[in-house]
């Protein structure tokens, strides 16, 4: 690496998993740089939600490492750091938006409270300073602010992930975690929260990990794309480049499924 290159956000090296002998995940080494988004894309069970697990401290790698750069330029070792810390970690410099919102909501708890609870954990005490934080992040998602005091069983699918992404973004976190974000949504409400998060990724210089099985959603928001199939990394590389020019017959045939379709 070049002295004056700065020093990856995330790095993985040699993860594996394996769940009663059944290997999940296969000495997957990645690496990604602040600001940029990575797609896992592949088929069922193909190993991308394990390794996004593995990415985000959901779950514990049978071997191998990942390391984190904090904001003061030093890469940590996720399995080193103290308990506290990895989830002081989670719930202010990452975010994880789920395909699932109530997975990530508290689902009896109104909107403005849910957003508030993420300010809290950085230190937020004052009310009228969180509520108006909150205001102004209902209003960057495009839900109308009268809606604040409104709980998340009282809204669509759709709201509820523009929430669960507030939710996520009030804290300013440099990385977010993205598990088939608009998964299960009309088209109509992907296309507009395709949108959305193209737009904030962009406005705020976050590096994201985005999970979809979804090609289109991969080439809108990624940088680059890596394709997995039984745990294994079939092939990597910038997102217009593999999809375009796929090298590996297993690319081949997920990009020609989509063309086919």
């Amino acid at each position: 690496m070049n002295a004056n290159t700065p020093a990856p956000l995330l790095e993985a090296r040699s993860l594996s998993k394996s769940y009663g002998g059944r290997p999940a995940c296969r000495q997957v080494s990645l690496s990604l740089d602040a600001g940029e988004v990575l797609a896992i894309v592949g088929e069922s069970g193909s190993g991308k939600s394990t390794l996004l697990n593995l990415l985000s401290g959901r779950l514990v790698p049978d071997t191998g490492s990942i390391r984190y750069r904090m904001r003061d330029g030093v890469a940590r070792d996720l399995a080193r750091m103290p308990e506290a810390e990895r989830r002081l970690l989670a719930r202010t410099d990452w975010g994880f938006v789920h395909q699932d919102a109530a997975l990530g909501l508290r689902m009896n708890v109104s909107a403005g409270g849910n957003i508030g609870e993420r300010l809290m954990a950085v230190g937020g005490r004052h009310y009228g300073d969180i509520r108006a934080t909150a205001a102004n992040w209902l209003t960057r998602v495009e839900i109308a602010v009268d809606r604040i005091d409104d709980k998340p069983t009282a809204y669509s699918g759709g709201m509820r992930q523009r929430l669960q992404i507030a939710r996520n973004l009030v804290t300013s976190p440099r990385l977010v975690f993205m598990d088939e974000p608009t998964g299960g949504l009309d088209v109509s409400v992907q296309a507009r929260l395709l949108d959305l998060i193209r737009g904030l990724v962009a406005d705020l210089g976050l590096a994201v990990v985005l999970v979809t099985h979804d090609l289109a959603v991969a080439r809108l928001l990624s940088h680059r794309i890596i394709v997995m199939k039984e745990g294994h990394v079939i092939e990597s590389g910038l997102t217009d480049r593999v999809l375009d020019d796929p090298q590996a017959p297993y690319t081949q045939l997920l990009v020609s499924s989509v063309l086919a379709a």
